[in-house]
This record gives structure tokens, sequence and C-alpha cells, in this order.
């Protein structure tokens, strides 16, 4: 899947927009609007882009886990060369603790992550703030001269970007 993103100034216009890719076979799951005003989003009866989706905290949560991981195997390292697994205690007590390092870890991550947007949806926060919506659509190559099509009609809507991944592994792409 490929992920558009399309800056307006309108929710009315996105509306008459959202309703003209439904039209054109794009699925309703696959259109949401991020914008700092969701009352008026829901009052527009567009759908928003989900609250997980909204902030940081998948791709901070990874990022804790592979700090976990890497203490994780500093305590087994520390464990083993420092001679504590050869005492009566073994090796149970360091394998508990680094499985705690880890969890602690994505755990810690994910909680920053939360206080954080989106790491795709960063550059649009200044946007979000003057009062312009962005506009997702999700699609697969066969949708794309329909969709592109649709959007040439809406002279408003102002193409920003694209990711090729539907759940941020992959980073905005800009354009100019």
């Amino acid at each position: 899947m490929i992920k558009h993103y399309y800056i307006a100034d309108s929710l009315d216009e996105l509306e008459q927009i959202e309703q003209e890719l439904e039209s054109a076979g794009v699925k309703e799951s696959h259109i949401h609007i991020l914008s700092d005003n969701p009352a008026d989003v829901e009052n527009h009866h567009l759908h928003m882009v989900n609250s997980l989706q909204q902030q940081d905290t998948v791709h901070s949560a990874e990022v804790g886990a592979l700090v976990g991981v890497i203490g994780a195997i500093f305590v087994l390292m520390l464990a083993y060369f420092m001679g504590w697994t050869n005492s009566a205690v073994g090796w149970l007590p360091f394998v508990f603790l680094s499985i705690a390092v880890l969890g602690f870890c994505t755990w810690e991550g994910g909680l920053i992550g939360i206080q954080k947007p989106n790491v795709n949806f960063a550059p649009f926060q200044q946007l979000l703030k003057e009062g312009k919506h962005l506009l997702l659509v999700d699609t697969d190559h066969q949708q794309e001269p329909e969709i592109d099509r649709i959007v040439e009609s809406h002279p408003h809507l102002h193409y920003a970007g694209m990711s090729e991944s539907s759940w941020g592994g992959v980073k905005l792409k800009p354009s100019h």
C-alpha cells in the first residue's frame, strides 16, 4: 500500500473529496483525516486518524525494545564475564533480569511515544496548528490514476508527500 498525504484548508472540501474517493472504489477504511479540530472532523462525518496512529507509541516502543535488547545482552555478558553464572545461582536470575530489562525498556519507549506525534506526521504539525487538515489516502497501484484525477479536480488540495507503508515503516517523502 502507498499512503498519500494532502493538505486542505476546508473540511467541506474534504467531505466532498472523501465521497468522490469512495465512489471511485477507495475503501472508507483507507481514507483518514488528521486535524487539530477533531470535533469539526466528526461533524463533517469524516474519519479521523485513530489516536494510536497519531502518537509515536509504536515507533518509540520499537526503539525502546532495541535499547532493551542491548541492555539484556549487556546483563548476560556481564554475568558471564564476571563469573557469576558459575555459582550455585546459575543463569536463571540473569535471564530473568535480562527479560525484565527488555520489557522495561520497551514499555518506557512506548510511554515516551505517547507524548510525541507520529514521526510520519511531525512535518505537518505547524500546518495543523495553522488550521489546515491532512488527508491520508491508502491506495494500491491500480487506484492511482483515478485518485490523481479526483485530486486534480480540487485545486485547493495540495499534495504533501507519500510513504510506502501504512504503519510508518518508511519515512515520509515530502514533495515541494
